[in-house]
């Protein structure tokens, strides 16, 4: 377990007042006819799985156990909301005794790979306590779960030896976006960022090339003032010259040279070079090639070349191409040098790359990244379930907002391969379920879809996390997460993973349960009569 100083809210703006006015008002309300202190239960669910995908990655549960931890309506807090609303003063003064020392929290852990209607936190404690934590609860899920469930469709595309790279700071939605961007898609499966104060804060590999701008900002050799490199006292520029000649490329960019060579001069160990600022195959590529063979020369070993434009799929085969025929032709290791990629990417453009075949080792991927350009939202939702013992529903003409009454667990059931099979809610009330017994699993809504399974694993997803007021887990770093990520991504069935027509996983629930429901159901719905 951290320490209290690590047990902190890192974003400032993480506090009490980063809710809704309903969320007071509704407080309000239930302190002024004494239902306040009423023992609840909340569930905080998804209905529909992101990117027209099957699974999602719960993430956000470190931030939100530090909100919880931290819950407090100071003094200089109220005396800002006296200012702006109008309540008695027996209320401000009741607000500011709010703390979350009777809540209690259960919730899968963080990076578990989770389907639609289970919840990800049952959040119990007081009403009017449990209900101002809705809204800040809903974005510090909401946002890290998309973002992680992105980043993990990406590796899936990309494959397991492929680098991920996120690109996506300056199209993120404002700084604290970017920041939560670098920090959930490393844990969905990136290999690094270029987020600087991420990759400090967070622990994160940070990595970068150079932009366009440095290219250009060279006209000439002319530029390149200082020859040497390393303190090797050798001309450097002069070693690169004979090269460009030895292989007959002297049609090639001069700046664009230029700007290899200084590139070179600083970063002698890890030369990269953005390779299409004029024309990718006939300069970049070959002005890369002479300042790499140069740098050899020298027993330095150049990294690579970055693609940011134009046929991505085509460009990176003919660079591959040019690397095989110098490593071949004058005896050096050039054959497997990195090819990066970026401009655009997405999980589709990847996807598409891989049926056109492409010699890319790395991608870097931005703002389909990091706006969730093609699901801007997940959809999370906070419902109360139970209060003062007795469950509560929600009914809707919507059938899929209908919502599972009670205080519940959910077991994850395997087969005999080790597979999980579905994921079935069970009251809390009924207890666990038993590994090798038959148990008839419900679908929630649908009464002629129903199965028997015998699991040869049961699985508990949910864990107490959070008992009065102090944070009852570990709160591991993010590669240990990212980790966990994708051992859970491997545990299930292709199936559930692919990006065309994949198979829905079964959420189930046990009998009683479902029985229990739809007698709550009927109970709520009043019969029409019709005459």
């Amino acid at each position: 377990m951290e320490s209290k100083t690590d047990q902190k809210n890192s974003n400032p703006f993480v506090n009490a007042l980063l809710t809704d006015l309903y969320q007071v008002s509704m407080a309000y309300a239930y302190w002024s006819i004494g239902k306040h202190e009423q023992r609840s239960c909340f569930d905080l669910f998804f209905r529909k799985n992101p990117f027209k995908g099957e699974f999602t990655v719960f993430a956000g549960l470190e931030e939100a156990l530090k909100f919880v931890k931290n819950f407090k309506f100071t003094k200089e807090m109220l005396t800002k909301m006296k200012k702006k609303f109008s309540w008695p003063e027996k209320f401000w003064d009741w607000l500011g005794t709010l703390d979350s020392s009777q809540v209690k929290i259960y919730a899968m852990p963080e990076g578990s790979v989770c389907f639609p209607r289970c919840p990800l936190m049952r959040v119990e404690g007081p009403l009017a306590v449990c209900q101002l934590l809705e809204t800040t609860l809903l974005c510090l899920i909401n946002y890290p779960a998309l973002v992680c469930t992105n980043a993990a469709r990406h590796r899936l595309a990309a494959g397991k030896d492929k680098i991920l790279l996120e690109f996506g700071l300056r199209r993120a939605q404002g700084p604290d976006g970017g920041m939560s961007a670098s920090r959930y898609a490393v844990m969905g499966g990136f290999d690094g960022t270029s987020n600087v104060e991420a990759a400090i804060e967070y622990g994160l590999e940070c990595k970068g090339t150079h932009a366009h701008s440095f290219v250009t900002a060279f006209s000439g050799l002319d530029d390149v003032k200082d020859k040497d490199i390393a303190g090797k006292g050798v001309d450097f520029v002069a070693m690169v010259l004979k090269w460009r000649k030895q292989l007959k490329k002297e049609t090639t960019n001069d700046g664009e040279l230029a700007a290899f060579i200084s590139f070179a001069q600083a970063f002698p160990k890890r030369f990269l070079a953005l390779v299409d600022t004029y024309d990718t195959i006939n300069s970049g590529c070959w002005n890369f090639i002479c300042v790499s063979l140069a740098l050899s020369e020298l027993g330095f070993k150049p990294i690579g070349i970055r693609l940011d434009s134009g046929d991505l799929a085509y460009l990176s085969v003919e660079c591959r191409n040019i690397f095989k025929k110098i490593s071949s032709e004058h005896k050096v290791a050039f054959e497997k040098l990195a090819i990066v990629a970026s401009n655009s990417l997405s999980e589709d453009i990847i996807h598409d790359l891989n049926r056109q075949g492409h010699e890319i080792d790395s991608f870097g991927v931005g703002t389909n990244l990091v706006t969730c350009k093609t699901q801007p939202a997940l959809g999370c939702v906070y419902k109360l379930v139970e209060l003062e013992g007795k469950p509560r529903i929600k009914i809707s003409q919507e059938v899929a907002k209908v919502t599972i009454p009670g205080r519940k667990n959910i077991y994850r059931l395997y087969n005999k391969d080790g597979e999980p099979v579905l994921d079935m809610l069970r009251a809390t009330s009924e207890g666990d379920p038993k590994e090798n017994e038959k148990i008839l699993c419900r679908h929630p809504f649908n009464a002629q879809k129903r199965v028997y399974v015998t699991p040869s694993k049961v699985e508990p997803l949910l864990k107490l996390v959070f008992d009065s007021g102090v944070i009852k887990i570990d709160l591991p770093p993010v590669k240990v997460i990212k980790a966990r990520v994708w051992q859970q991504l491997q545990q299930m069935r292709s199936d559930h993973l692919r990006k065309m027509n994949p198979t829905p996983y079964k959420v189930s629930l046990s009998e009683n349960l479902y029985t229990y429901m739809h007698k709550l159901w009927q109970e709520g719905v009043p019969i029409h009569e019709i005459s």
